[in-house]
């Protein structure tokens, strides 16, 4: 069995798309089609930035899903390699999962654009920019940055928000909070805790406002049945009925990224291949839950003619 598999936050970088675009008019189409229901010229900022601009949280999500279905959309129409005849399910890391939807069939790329946008905005908006704060805990496993997180709470939020992988557990929640307990890492038996550079404090309850917004949105864009079952960040299982997959995306915003058990519950069904379209990140998160997995990443003209290869 295969999954593929769609990268979150963070994979983005100024060229991204570049390459695709100037080789496949199938590429193009996405991007265009991506700007159009954004009314904006975000391909322009995927391929010459600022970064600062790429960066902004209601920019990069839809950037990463556009790149990431570009690829795709090449894969399929160029490759030959349709998603239902070579997917057995999907999956991604947070604004991933929406990306898994759009593959999926259950919503438009239009829509799923202007999901994305809304979501960074709303996110973005939800607490003041330096009031909330993340960190990654490397050498901790969930029991242990749950700890810490208890800890170094002291009455503030601080939360577990992404579980990535058996070393890599990330907390969100108010500055304070996070900067306490990256102080506190070595008292827990953690080798390191390290700020992230994001704006907003993402998948912990102060994040409450933003879900509440998505909840709004969802309604008025509800999700068409999928072509194959998607795995919920925030139940770790696999999906199929869009009303519940409804649900679990408001759930999302606040709820915790179950990326290890997400991977672990693809793996206990039956998934032995992964395929990361668009980016490099949950791949070797992947290798690292589980090092049988195979893993491919599919970013390049080079990667999508490979893959093809391989399938066909």
């Amino acid at each position: 069995m295969r999954a593929f598999v769609f990268p979150g936050q963070g994979s983005q970088k100024v060229g991204m798309g570049v390459e695709l675009a100037q080789a496949s008019p199938v590429a193009r189409e996405v991007f265009e089609e991506v700007d159009d229901a954004l009314g904006a010229k975000l391909s322009a900022i995927m391929a010459e930035g600022p970064e600062d601009q790429l960066t902004l949280t209601e920019n990069a999500q839809p950037a990463i899903m556009a790149h990431a279905i570009a690829v795709l959309r090449v894969l399929e129409k160029e490759g030959g390699l349709a998603l239902t005849g070579v997917a057995d399910c999907a999956a991604g890391h947070s604004l991933g999962e929406y990306t898994a939807l759009c593959a999926a069939g259950a919503f438009s790329l239009a829509d799923t654009a202007r999901l994305l946008r809304l979501r960074g905005r709303s996110m973005q908006a939800a607490v003041p920019v330096g009031v909330g704060a993340m960190c990654a805990l490397l050498g901790a496993d969930l029991e242990k940055a749950q700890a810490l997180a208890d800890a170094a709470s002291e009455g503030q939020v601080c939360e577990v928000a992404n579980d990535n992988d058996p070393g890599q557990v990330v907390l969100s929640g108010r500055r304070e909070a996070i900067e306490r307990a990256v102080s506190l890492v070595k008292e827990h038996g953690i080798k390191r805790g390290v700020l992230l550079p994001v704006s907003a404090p993402f998948h912990c309850s102060l994040m409450q406002p933003a879900a509440d917004a998505m909840a709004e949105a969802l309604d008025k864009t509800p999700l068409q049945a999928f072509r194959v079952p998607i795995y919920a960040n925030v139940s770790a299982a696999a999906v199929t009925d869009p009303s519940e997959e409804q649900r679990l995306l408001v759930e999302q915003v606040c709820g915790r990224v179950r990326w290890r058990e997400s991977v672990l519950a693809m793996r206990a069904a039956g998934v032995e291949e992964f395929v990361e379209l668009g980016g490099k990140v949950v791949g070797p998160m992947i290798g690292r839950i589980d090092p049988e997995a195979r893993v491919t990443s599919v970013v390049t003209m080079a990667d999508i003619e490979a893959l093809a290869k391989e399938i066909a």
